[in-house]
């Protein structure tokens, strides 16, 4: 079987590679982990006309194959290794059509390399718009290479990349005009001919790539890497300098070549963006719209959401119900209704809420106000210890602290990137999203407005807000303990803004709700199994037990069957293997205001936050008639000891303050020590904020109470 062939995206930052990519591979697309990293690996195809299947994967994005961050060693390694099993048969590199000039130096060397490259001019439309004209016939002699000038809005122009593509892949073509801008009579051309001798290659730039990145190169062995090691030492190779004179050398021969094939019109106007700028950007107006935006987020999050989260508790709710009605009563339809439904059923409820706030946010990014958020808040950041480049992060904790941390990569102060890492997962994360939502509807009815906003929406917002000082908070504290003597620097390209492309939203949401629910659900599904088990089974003579007392109290009261019952079942529960565990645990929790139940749900939600609802929906279902939702289980449920609501204002705002500090994620905590490279940042970070939740709800409850 042949291999497919493989075509791979490469471009700068915010030159719309996506959104090409998108269109090129629809729904045939996945997301995987480069090999040894975990950078994201986007993997699409689509199919020619004969019928055959083009493999693309969409390159991180970077401004040179000099990297300084993760991303960018990804693209790097890749294309510096020949033999590689990602190595592209053919490059797509996306440029924006109306700043060529600055988008051609990455383009310059992936042609030194010897890859076979088309070059694709993307937004034309925007250039159009500028009055930039370019001359492609000209542009493609002075460059060597297929020149296309493509809409990514509209997809115009693609149909014909396709054509070139099936005529490049079923024939003999090689570039005829290949253009080299590197200077082979460099001031280090003896080395890396050394290099290009010494290993049998005969590329002296892949040789200058390989003698500047050796150290980290993956595919290049220890013995390898020891030679060129000593090549460098006894060359006196200065890699610094030689980044900054090839760089020099290869715009001086770029600027001719644009100067030649682009006109600018004579008069420059201000963009839509500039003009935008000056109010969205503004020092003072700025962050005020900033925060009037996430407010507005944080409010759909809750009143768009209510009427498909009803259709799915009433569609669970009703499912059970059938299949109790249609299989025989015992142990695999409980398991069934009581675990695995009731624990799906408790998440997937969720899913709307999910959905809105990536929809919202992928909105925020598509248009390039998120840059702008960079921007406005880098001397903020800054002031605790922190990067312009930290509010990504930030930002992207809303969603989910893995990627968030990972993001740090572009951060390359060692201290402000350290300390980012420390306090992203005080942002309270989409995981935290079920949690909130239930406990903030024991907490305020759905129908309570502040003015004209929802109440539920103003406090949810709260606790963003809370997550969000904490993490200030700690950091400036971390600002003054760490030290470091790297300069910090903030440089950032600020895309023109756009109208979002829908396409682009629909696949960013899909793929963010798809690794929600297939994630969580995993995890969900084996700890609900488990919970149903525990909580439905224990020793013997304490279940018999629980029976004899539940027949007695029933005589004794005068109980109906189905009171007796649901006795029987409270009573099993607090009998079985879960019940004596969290019995056990509970006098540690017990100042907290949380009783037993809540004991198994802190201890499972570690395996992943939303596990927190899905074990409250296994445990209030276990023996249970009642099919209503655990929301409302969990609003009616009675201290049997007290006879007091459970979940009174002060336990209910206890849990929600835990869950603001509490690092109840094992996936954060083995990204933090794999970003880190060591257990003792992790190890801190997780005793730190058991210790803040711990005190923070402890104070909570005890002020309230």
């Amino acid at each position: 079987m042949s291999q497919a062939f493989k075509i791979a995206l490469l471009g700068n930052p915010n030159c719309g590679k996506s959104t090409i990519f998108n269109l090129l591979t629809g729904l045939n697309q996945k997301i995987g982990n480069f090999p040894g990293v975990t950078v994201d690996k986007k993997i699409g195809s689509f199919r020619t006309a004969d019928h055959s299947t083009i493999q693309i994967i969409d390159l991180p994005g970077t401004y040179s194959l000099y990297p300084n961050s993760e991303d960018e060693r990804v693209v790097t390694e890749i294309l510096s290794n020949p033999s590689g099993k990602d190595y592209p048969d053919l490059i797509l590199y996306i440029a924006d059509a109306s700043n060529i000039e600055k988008h051609l130096l990455l383009f310059t060397q992936a042609v030194d390399l010897n890859l076979n490259v088309m070059l694709l001019l993307n937004m034309i439309d925007v250039a159009d718009h500028k009055g930039i004209k370019i001359d492609k016939v000209k542009l493609e002699q002075a460059l060597g290479v297929p020149v296309f000038m493509i809409n990514g809005r509209n997809g115009d122009g693609l149909d014909e990349v396709k054509s070139q593509i099936d005529l490049y892949r079923n024939s003999d073509y090689k570039r005829t005009n290949p253009t080299f801008y590197f200077d082979k009579n460099s001031l280090n051309a003896n080395v890396y001919q050394k290099v290009s001798s010494e290993f049998g290659q005969e590329n002296l730039y892949l040789s200058k790539l390989w003698l500047h990145h050796y150290s980290w190169l993956q595919h290049l062995s220890d013995q390898q890497k020891d030679t060129l090691d000593n090549l460098a030492l006894s060359s006196k190779f200065e890699n610094v300098k030689s980044q900054i004179e090839d760089t020099l050398a290869r715009f001086d021969r770029i600027v001719p070549v644009v100067k030649k094939t682009v006109s600018q019109p004579t008069v420059i106007k201000n963009s839509r963006s500039e003009k935008y700028d000056k109010v969205l950007s503004h020092y003072l107006w700025g962050p005020v719209i900033f925060f009037s935006i996430m407010f507005l987020v944080f409010q759909a999050i809750y009143s768009w959401s209510e009427l498909p989260m009803t259709w799915i508790e009433e569609g669970f709710i009703g499912l059970s119900g059938i299949i109790q009605e249609q299989l025989p009563s015992g142990w695999a339809t409980d398991l069934l209704t009581e675990g695995i439904l009731a624990g799906l059923g408790g998440i997937l409820v969720f899913v709307p809420q999910i959905a809105i706030l990536f929809l919202l946010i992928s909105l925020l990014e598509e248009s390039g106000y998120m840059a702008r958020a960079v921007y406005m808040f880098d001397g903020l950041m800054q002031k605790f210890g922190l990067n312009g480049r930290s509010i990504v992060a930030l930002i992207s904790g809303g969603a989910c602290a893995i990627p968030a941390i990972m993001s740090t990569r572009t951060i390359g102060n060692w201290k402000e990137r350290m300390i980012t890492i420390m306090v992203t997962p005080l942002i309270s994360c989409a995981a935290r999203i079920p949690i909130y939502t239930v406990l903030i509807g024991l907490l305020v009815p759905s129908e309570s407005k502040w003015g004209p906003f929802n109440l539920q929406g103003t406090i949810f917002m709260g606790l963003y807000l809370i997550g969000i000082l904490s993490a200030l908070g700690l950091a400036w504290i971390m600002k003054l303990v760490l030290k470091s003597r790297e300069a910090s620097s903030l440089m950032l390209e600020l895309p023109e803004y756009k109208t979002p492309v829908a396409r682009n939203v629909f696949f960013t949401v899909k793929e963010k709700v798809s690794t929600f629910v297939t994630e969580a659900g995993k995890v969900i599904l084996v700890i609900s199994i488990a919970l149903w088990f525990l909580a439905s089974y224990g020793p013997s003579e304490q279940m018999e037990a629980a029976s004899i007392e539940a027949e007695e109290k029933a005589l004794l009261d005068g109980l109906t069957m189905a009171e007796q019952a649901s006795l029987e079942s409270s009573l099993k529960l607090e009998k079985s293997y879960a019940g004596i565990f969290g019995k056990n645990i509970e006098p540690a929790i017990e100042p907290l205001g949380f009783d037993w139940k809540i004991g198994i749900s802190l201890l499972t939600s570690f395996a992943a936050r939303e596990v927190f609802v899905g074990t409250m929906s296994t445990i209030y279902s276990v023996g249970s008639e009642d099919e209503s939702s655990v929301r409302e289980k969990m609003a009616e449920a009675v201290d049997p000891e007290t006879g007091l609501k459970v979940y009174t204002f002060a336990t209910t705002l206890s849990l929600l303050i835990f869950y603001i500090f509490a690092m109840q994620c094992m996936s954060t905590f083995a990204i933090v020590k794999r970003e880190t490279k060591s257990y003792k940042w992790p190890i801190f970070q997780f005793v730190l904020f058991a210790a803040m939740a711990y005190f923070g709800s402890w104070i909570t409850f005890s002020a309230l109470s």
